[in-house]
């Protein structure tokens, strides 16, 4: 699938996920099968306008902002593809792990820079 996709999915579970909604509580706020929900998370099923502004009303957002992470990757110069990569990484990890990974980083910064 494109990038476009994956990145409206990861957005889409990522803002799910902080309202504390399930993908079968979303889905049933939208009026759609949870399978779906999945399907669009996994960046497995292309999304059209209209399902995609169920979804948004369903989270309590702007259709504009499940677009949020495609602005992000456009804003990013090609000095910057590691990021890209990280944020890539990232996004596809639970809340928890993004934690454990942002604690890492700031111990290594933290040696790096004699703290």
């Amino acid at each position: 699938m494109s990038d476009i996709i994956k990145l409206v999915g990861a957005r889409i579970r990522d803002i799910r996920k902080s309202r504390g909604l399930s993908q079968d509580a979303l889905a049933e706020k939208a009026g759609f099968n949870p399978s779906y929900i999945g399907f669009i998370e996994r960046a497995e099923r292309n999304i059209s306008m209209i399902n995609l502004e169920k979804i948004a009303g369903a989270l309590n957002v702007g259709v504009y902002q499940l677009f949020a992470y495609v602005k992000d990757e456009e804003d990013l110069t090609e000095e910057m593809s590691p990021t890209k990569d990280i944020l890539s990484l990232l996004r596809e990890r639970d809340p928890k792990d993004i934690e454990m990974a942002r604690n890492v980083l700031i111990e290594i910064f933290g040696r790096m820079d004699g703290n």
